[in-house]
């Protein structure tokens, strides 16, 4: 992300090697980390997918495809917003 277009960096310390044992280049390993802390902001309702995208570098459809191969569901209602959704799908039926 460009510093000029009003964001930020945060800085992570690693141990050396830590990429090449993951089997991932610098470059990778810094795509990964990025994502992965993007899908856990979605996953904890901390942030919408787009928004999550955009901290990812990455496009929505991208990233919502990316969400399946680390097992976060790509909708993440919480239980009441479930039930919310049965609740309105029956009447609609109904």
């Amino acid at each position: 992300m460009n510093e000029g277009s009003g964001t930020k960096q945060a800085v992570i310390s690693y141990p050396a090697g830590l990429p090449q044992l993951l089997k991932l280049s610098d470059s990778e390993f810094a795509r990964e980390l990025r994502f992965l802390a993007a899908a856990k902001l979605v996953e904890l309702g901390k942030l919408s997918s787009g928004k999550a995208a955009r901290l990812a570098e990455m496009s929505r459809v991208s990233f919502l495809h990316e969400l399946d191969r680390i097992g976060v569901p790509a909708i993440n209602l919480r239980e009441e917003e479930v039930e919310a959704e049965v609740r309105a799908a029956r009447e609609l039926a109904g």
